[in-house]
């Protein structure tokens, strides 16, 4: 016979949880004091008899963090396949005790193609079609609009699907129609927006519904499929209007929370739907495939994903509605939020104690931008949503593994770190010193990407390492935009119907590259009146001419191995896209 275990009391949980969080902050404390000191002080762990050849603490520091993210990555992916194995043992799921799902679609201004992949792929998950249901909210229901309520009802034809054009929305303010009388006449209202009545009343009643509502943003438009939804479904899946599904998409994402009622959400692989339309798709199909595949599923094998990512994405539809208004009025320096949706939901899950899990069987396909001015745009918005749900994420870190502190407070550092090192070659270092901070960038990157195409058995990954410049050239500028525009809101890149140029992200570049060449120039004055004669400075030479050369031969490689077999495949895409920040 088994004893029950007493509960903790009320005051024992107090104590519990304040010692987690003077634990928490003193470790984080520790690390970002490490880590600082250790660049600072720039101690050698070995070098050469010049000090031309040097790999210090802060270098061995990365390499582990870079060592033991990739072994975890790869436990996880272990762990997956080991699950997967055991859900096939099981057999079939049985539809009758299925969970139900409402699978949710944001829509604004989508490119009729996309959107027609979207809804296609929608129609083919495998899933037993009476747990399933299908709401697309468009945002925006003026003529331009209704293009999409049409694509849906045409796609969803023989699913009897109910569609309804909305003259409002949940949070703009109902007025009702003036009658005919005198004035200050009595006149009966209704007392409840009818709209509101008509889409909850069609949601809870079809399996396929559409929704154009008055323009309000993505957090809008996501609001009102869950609100709507309400309690009817045990899952919400949160997908864009962009995406492409795969069959099992969701019958992964469902096994997992399933598995474990400890995990409150859990997202899937993002690929990329148009990695040949450009350099800039391609590479960020790479970049993709790492983020989801290393750095995610790292966080998943301690439980605490960071951002469950809006194209592919499963919820606990009593634990979303729980916070579904603090998430919807979010606000930061006094200003509401629209973007970051997805970060946010995730941060609100993991502020509940619930764990967050990626899984790579689950996979869809995305469109990301082809152009660079537009990519900078997608960057410069995620980094602002980075940022500020990086404060937010820290007042749960005492609630989940050490793991999503010390991984917090690397990749929120890292960025600084990277700028300082490099404005401080350029102004104070010497030629050797700045080549051979590229060779190690380049040589970082090469190996992290070819462990990416060992593990993905895909050796075109290797060229992944040709994004290192496009981060330091483009990204790492635009981070520094978005800390300084982080309360500025909209739908970012969405809207691929028209052209319209931003060119504000261009700023922090022409910036970036005008600090960059002033402190060459000065640099290059600076050495070229200095004594060349001495021994270390003729070892110096030496080593430049070898470095160059092995930087200049990587570049050849690499950008011919691209040109052979990527580049010749890219086309143009035809149509625009509409960018706003």
């Amino acid at each position: 016979m088994t004893q029950d275990v007493p509960k903790p009391t009320p005051a024992a949980r107090h104590c519990s949880g304040l010692a987690r969080r003077v634990l928490t902050v003193t470790f984080a404390l520790l690390i970002l004091g490490l880590m600082t000191w250790a660049y600072a002080a720039g101690v050698p762990l070995a070098s050469d008899r010049y000090g031309l050849l040097a790999f210090g603490l802060y270098g061995a520091f990365l390499s582990a963090h870079l060592v033991a993210q990739s072994l975890f990555a790869y436990l996880e992916h272990r762990r997956v396949a080991a699950a997967a194995r055991r859900a096939a043992a099981r057999g079939p799921l049985d539809a009758a005790a299925a969970r139900s799902v409402a699978l949710t679609i944001s829509a604004y201004q989508e490119d009729p193609a996309y959107l027609r992949q979207c809804l296609a792929s929608a129609r083919a998950l495998q899933y037993p079609r009476a747990r399933l249901r299908v709401l697309m909210v468009v945002d925006g229901n003026r003529a331009e609009d209704l293009y999409m309520v049409d694509m849906f009802r045409e796609v969803f034809a023989d699913e009897d699907p109910a569609t309804y054009v909305w003259d409002g929305n949940y949070h703009r303010p109902w007025e009702p129609a003036a009658t005919a009388g005198a004035a200050g006449a009595y006149r009966e209202v209704e007392a409840e927006d009818p709209g509101r009545l008509a889409v909850e009343a069609l949601v809870r009643t079809h399996r396929c519904v559409c929704v154009a509502q008055r323009w309000g943003g993505k957090r809008e438009v996501m609001y009102t499929a869950f609100k709507a939804l309400g309690d009817s479904v045990d899952y919400v899946q949160v997908c864009d209007s962009d995406t492409r599904l795969d069959p099992m998409a969701l019958l992964e994402l469902v096994r997992v929370l399933d598995e474990d009622p400890r995990v409150g959400a859990v997202g899937g692989d993002v690929r990329i739907l148009n990695p040949l339309d450009s350099w800039v798709s391609f590479l960020s199909s790479l970049r993709y495939w790492v983020a989801f595949n290393v750095e995610r599923a790292c966080q998943s094998y301690f439980h605490c994903v960071s951002c469950i990512s809006g194209p592919l994405g499963l919820y606990r539809n009593h634990l979303l509605q729980q916070f579904l208004e603090a998430w919807y009025n979010q606000k930061f320096l006094g200003t509401h939020c629209t973007f970051g949706d997805d970060r946010h939901l995730t941060n609100r899950m993991l502020s509940m104690g619930y764990a967050t899990k990626y899984t790579s069987r689950s996979r869809c396909y995305s469109e990301t931008p082809s152009s660079f001015l537009r990519w900078l745009s997608q960057q410069t918005r995620w980094s602002k949503s980075y940022f500020r749900e990086w404060l937010y994420n820290a007042l749960w870190w005492h609630r989940h593994h050490a793991w999503m502190t010390y991984e917090a407070v690397v990749s929120g550092l890292f960025p600084f770190f990277v700028a300082a090192t490099v404005l401080r070659l350029f102004y104070a270092g010497r030629p050797w010193a700045l080549l051979w901070v590229l060779l190690c960038v380049q040589g970082v990157a090469l190996a992290k990407a070819a462990f990416a195409a060992w593990l993905r058995g895909c050796p075109r990954m290797v060229l992944l390492s040709l994004y290192a410049p496009l981060y330091m050239c483009g990204l790492l500028p635009a981070k520094f935009l978005a800390l300084a525009t982080m309360n500025q809101s909209g739908w970012g890149t969405s809207g691929r119907r028209k052209l319209a140029a931003n060119y504000v992200p261009l700023l922090p570049l022409a910036l970036w590259a005008l600090l960059l060449l002033g402190g060459l120039v000065r640099s290059v004055v600076q050495e070229a009146r200095a004594d060349w004669g001495g021994p270390s400075r003729a070892a110096e030479a030496r080593h430049l001419a070898a470095g160059a050369g092995a930087y200049v031969g990587y570049w050849v490689v690499m950008l011919t191995l691209y040109w052979v077999g990527v580049r010749r495949l890219c086309r143009r895409r035809a149509g625009g896209y509409c960018v706003q920040v």
